[in-house]
């Protein structure tokens, strides 16, 4: 059976090939604990876990003893944002987010409002991105964090960091962002972007699955985190449990491929997503969702008019695998809530294609996919397969 044409890359990406050699010893001939510091099998680990450290820390403007490690961008936003509130309960009960947030954020905040907090989810612009007007109304005397994502997962938008960064600390209040998507595809610096928490993972960057970490500011202000995760005391006492380090290896390995290959993939990004949009847009009843090019530059989502979400997905999947969400509650038959934030209807929300283009797409394989899926759905409006 041929494989289809993979176009999920906000799902998740294959580990790159340089990415997995740079693992591998650290499996089987250096296999250390890092915690070990009477023998040189630890102190190979610690010196593996150090390097990459420093290159997540250059990578974001950190310094390296601000980065903890965490098992994926889910359990450090949950580190944040809980530990935040813990932390600084007595300050006050009041966090800040946005209604396009991924659900390892929206879900934390939710939780959280059963302890009694209260959660402003701030609505979004139709193109995505965050009304600046409207969240500089949001703040209050008892406001402690703000979380507003770098690039969301579905609709690529870029959100403007650095003005909510500066307004979060003329005011004196916590900024967290996940960088999940962002992290090794566009430039992030912590901070001219006065971001105090910031999540990571190395899975959305050609790197292994089960390995992210949280950036925690040190001074100007000093950042403090009630731990999630007890026994052992690791990462500062923030995070305990016994690093992995093959897995460490790899999302250090990812990201410098990333950087440094920034600039001349996203160029070949865009007009790879150009060229499928050329294609897309020339049916009627073909909406872009999100801003059109304050986005990551492998991300294209498109709703369709006239057609069944359901149908479309199934007429698509022979070709080309692609999702119609975050793969992250893609079990869920609700519409996106990203989507229906927008100001979409529930049928656009759920005929809506998100193409994630990545590092190992061809011009080939893009021409194809425009081709067959613009022939999809011409065949799905003529046989009047509609909700």
């Amino acid at each position: 059976m041929e494989r289809s044409i993979y176009l999920d890359s906000h799902s998740t990406t294959p580990v790159d090939e340089r990415v997995l050699a740079a693992m591998i010893p650290y499996f089987t001939e250096h296999f250390g604990n890092p915690s070990s510091i009477n023998h040189l099998y630890g102190w190979e680990a610690e010196a593996a876990v150090k390097q990459t450290r420093e290159i997540l820390a250059e990578a974001i403007n950190a310094a390296p003893e601000e980065i903890v490690f965490t098992s994926g961008a889910t359990e450090a936003n949950n580190l944040a944002i809980k530990g935040v509130a813990e932390a600084y309960f007595e300050k006050g009960q009041h966090i800040i987010t946005v209604a396009t947030e991924h659900s390892a954020v929206l879900d934390p905040c939710n939780y959280l409002k059963t302890l009694g907090f209260d959660i402003s989810i701030l609505p979004v612009k139709k193109d995505g991105i965050i009304d600046l007007n409207e969240f500089k109304k949001a703040f209050r005397p008892d406001t402690i964090l703000v979380s507003v994502m770098a690039a969301n997962n579905e609709i690529g938008v870029l959100q403007p960091l650095a003005e909510i960064g500066e307004m979060c600390r003329e005011r004196g209040v916590l900024f967290h962002s996940d960088a999940a998507q962002a992290i090794g595809k566009i430039p992030l610096d912590v901070q001219a972007m006065k971001v105090d928490l910031m999540s990571l993972t190395a899975h959305k960057v050609y790197g292994p699955k089960g390995i992210g970490a949280l950036y925690v500011r040190r001074r100007n202000p000093r950042v403090k985190l009630a731990p999630q995760q007890h026994g052992g005391g690791h990462e500062r006492g923030m995070r305990s449990g016994t690093l992995y380090t093959p897995q460490i290896v790899g999302f250090g390995k990812a990201v410098e491929l990333g950087l440094q290959y920034l600039e001349t993939e996203n160029q070949r990004l865009m007009e790879l997503r150009e060229t499928l949009w050329e294609k897309l847009s020339q049916l009627q009843g073909i909406h872009l969702n999100g801003h059109p090019t304050q986005r990551l530059a492998g991300n294209l989502n498109i709703s369709v008019e006239d057609v069944d979400g359901a149908a479309l997905l199934l007429g698509l999947q022979s070709v080309m695998a692609v999702s119609s969400g975050s793969a992250c509650s893609s079990v869920t038959t609700a519409p996106s809530h990203v989507l229906t934030a927008l100001g979409h209807s529930e049928q656009l929300a759920y005929a809506s294609i998100r193409f994630g283009i990545g590092r190992f797409n061809t011009v080939e394989e893009i021409e194809k996919v425009g081709k067959y899926a613009v022939s999809v759905i011409q065949s799905l409006r003529k046989t009047a397969i509609r909700i």
